[in-house]
């Protein structure tokens, strides 16, 4: 694998994604990244594929971008095809990259390739424990959402067309999308590292709950 193919993507990301909203930034990127070679390291897999696909899974986020889920398809291709990378690894990250979302998880094939298996886990991890509980309340503020109201509980089994729509709160996002996360785990990894930010969430919402309803 190219380092210098790894280090043009990472720059090329950083300027595609300079100033994005804070929860959707390179650092996001960087983060997914690391623990995606973190997890790759207990799996037979395409390391180049896993990288390349974590670097670019966010390039155009459709929820920035009008609901676009072509956009980061041909930004990325775009990109890949000016660094020489052939097809069949193209083909493979963009596989990846139009599978990975959580609110697509009832369109996606069977047997996923295990390199979509550990971005995907990757990607969720960071939307879980405290670095989730952080980029939730920071997209909730970006989208001026209410953090909480008594009189709106959590719309649960949403469809997708549902979800992309939905302006619920920021605590009944944890409902509604991150403590599901856990049990959606893909790798042994995946689910190990799951567990505790899963308990790290649930004792902050016991301590929110605890603090809102003051006697």
């Amino acid at each position: 694998m190219s380092q210098n193919l790894i280090q043009n993507t990472i720059d090329f990301v950083k300027e595609k994604l300079h100033g994005a909203e804070a929860g959707h930034d390179w650092f996001h990127i960087e983060r997914v990244w690391k623990l995606s070679r973190k997890i790759a390291e207990t799996e037979n897999c395409n390391l180049e594929v896993v990288e390349l696909s974590a670097l670019l899974h966010d390039i155009a986020d459709p929820k920035f971008h009008h609901g676009d889920e072509t956009l980061a398809l041909e930004i990325s291709r775009e990109f890949l095809e000016s660094q020489q990378v052939s097809e069949d690894i193209i083909t493979q990250v963009l596989f990846i990259i139009q599978n990975i979302s959580f609110k697509n998880r009832g369109e996606v094939p069977e047997n996923l390739p295990i390199e979509l298996k550990i971005v995907q886990d990757a990607d969720r991890l960071d939307a879980i424990g405290a670095i989730g509980i952080a980029r939730t309340f920071n997209f909730g503020g970006f989208k001026n959402n209410l953090m909480y109201h008594p009189d709106m509980p959590p719309k649960l089994n949403m469809s997708k067309e549902e979800y992309k729509k939905n302006e619920g709160t920021t605590i009944n996002h944890f409902y509604e999308k991150l403590l599901l996360l856990k049990d959606l785990m893909n790798t042994e990894k995946g689910k190990e590292l799951a567990a505790e930010r899963h308990r790290f969430m649930l004792k902050f919402l016991e301590e929110f709950d605890k603090e809102w309803n003051v006697d």
